[in-house]
């Protein structure tokens, strides 16, 4: 069964479930106040009635008649008896009269009966006894006879009946209207959940570029199509990406493995003699491949979290120091300047070999970049619980479409791999790795042409 069926259906049903308690209940209660606003009016008839006869029997005593009652009692449609305190019988209305209130009541009751075949109450005979006083002195009782169930007038029983029917028909008529209700909420909410079930299976059968194109007021829908089409994208630049690393990879491989490849038929061939010269181009190449494939090796290790840190309390500003010494002579070649600002005694607890690693990818990749009168400055400064290092430069910067893709393996701005600048493409991927397995962040500035600024920071203590 398909949502929107199901939605209806459950709509529907809920509907008719809470028209027949509401309807029950309600009618349940209006009729059991409105018999007993009868039985109320009843008894304060029957209370002035008692007055009446009491005023009356004061003024006559002992000469009140029957006829004095008897018509009262007719218009009235009761039986009416008064005796004296010694419960001897005063006076009383016809006999007839109680015979022709019961066959009236019965004749009354029959008639409804056939009206409303739910009516058989023919009701029972009772009567009901009044003290009559005289200044607080009994001297008298009245007795009142009547029908039972003589409040159910006509009048009444018409007005419950016109009640029943009308909750009967604004039930009918509100099923009608939350079913056609029903059928456009469901459909409402149906038709956007089986447009994104139409996506994810899309995107789950191969199709990435496939997009949820709902349109609809509902915030966890629309939350639910988002996140869809989120995940469809992200899916379709991991697989353009997927593709590009095979490419990537298997470029990088082909460079040294051609040369290789070259230089040895060559010697083979005897074009080329086995001297110093050529074997020193081929362990170049060899170490090149080396370095790649270690590469590689670190960076998918940082992916599976298996990389090895060893964790160790040192001082980061001589560390650092001595790494931005180390580098000045590979400047000087190409009359670059590296400069360095670094506060002093600066400690940390983290992996020393990391932290050579990290600067070397950093310092090696601004020194590709450089231009002329190219300048390179480090600066390390404490801030608070964190170090804060940044290599800065003055290259050739990166493209602002570029920038977001800096930190992904194998990414490099120059698509033309250049030997000089190019290198592997790996080297910040794994430079961000490494911030990040010691609980840190890396962040790049830059603006194409005027040069790039390289931001870490780093918790200066880690729990071991």
């Amino acid at each position: 069964m398909s949502l929107s069926k199901k939605l209806t259906l459950s709509f529907i049903f809920s509907i008719i479930i809470s028209i027949f308690i509401i309807s029950f209940i309600s009618n349940t209660m209006i009729n059991n106040k409105f018999d007993v606003y009868l039985i109320e009016e009843q008894n304060k008839k029957f209370e002035k009635i008692r007055n009446d006869i009491n005023d009356l029997f004061i003024k006559k005593g002992d000469n009140l008649t029957s006829n004095d009652i008897s018509n009262y009692a007719s218009m009235e449609g009761i039986y009416i008896e008064i005796k004296d305190p010694q419960n001897n019988m005063i006076c009383h209305s016809n006999n007839s009269n109680k015979l022709h209130k019961g066959m009236m009541g019965n004749m009354m009751r029959r008639h409804h009966r056939m009206m409303n075949p739910n009516f058989n109450n023919i009701g029972n005979y009772v009567e009901k006894t009044f003290s009559l006083l005289d200044e607080n002195k009994v001297i008298g009782t009245l007795v009142i006879g009547y029908i039972d169930n003589s409040h159910l007038t006509e009048s009444a029983m018409i007005f419950k009946d016109t009640l029943s029917t009308s909750f009967f028909i604004s039930g009918i008529i509100t099923i009608i209207l939350g079913f056609i209700v029903s059928v456009f909420l469901s459909k409402g909410l149906a038709n956007p959940l089986v447009n994104i079930t139409n996506t994810a299976n899309q995107i789950r059968n191969g199709n990435l570029e496939s997009r949820s194109t709902v349109k609809t007021n509902t915030k966890e829908i629309f939350q639910l199509s988002h996140s869809i089409n989120y995940l469809a994208e992200t899916l379709e630049k991991q697989e353009n990406l997927r593709k590009r690393y095979a490419l990537d990879i298997a470029h990088e491989l082909r460079t040294p493995l051609t040369t290789l490849k070259s230089h040895v038929e060559a010697m083979l061939d005897g074009i080329w003699e086995p001297n110093d010269e050529h074997l020193i181009i081929l362990m170049g190449e060899i170490d090149r491949l080396t370095k790649l494939v270690e590469d590689l090796k670190n960076t998918f290790k940082t992916l599976e979290g298996q990389l090895n840190v060893k964790k160790t309390k040192f001082n980061i500003s001589t560390e650092l120091k001595n790494i931005v010494s180390g580098f000045e002579p590979l400047f000087n070649q190409k009359n670059y300047i590296l400069e360095s600002s670094i506060e002093e005694d600066v400690e940390i607890f983290m992996d020393k070999d990391r932290l050579k690693q990290i600067m070397y990818n950093l310092l090696s990749n601004a020194m590709k970049y450089l231009k002329d009168n190219g300048k390179v400055f480090v600066t390390l400064n404490k801030e608070k619980n964190n170090i804060k290092i940044t290599v800065k430069d003055n290259g050739t910067g990166i493209k602002k479409e570029d920038l977001p893709f800096v930190f992904d393996r194998f990414y490099r701005a120059d698509i033309s791999r250049n030997k000089e600048t190019g290198g592997t493409g790996l080297g910040l991927s794994i430079t961000k790795s490494l911030v990040e397995t010691h609980g840190g962040s890396i962040t790049v500035d830059s603006e194409f042409g005027k040069g790039t600024k390289f931001t870490i920071f780093m918790p200066i203590t880690l729990l071991k």
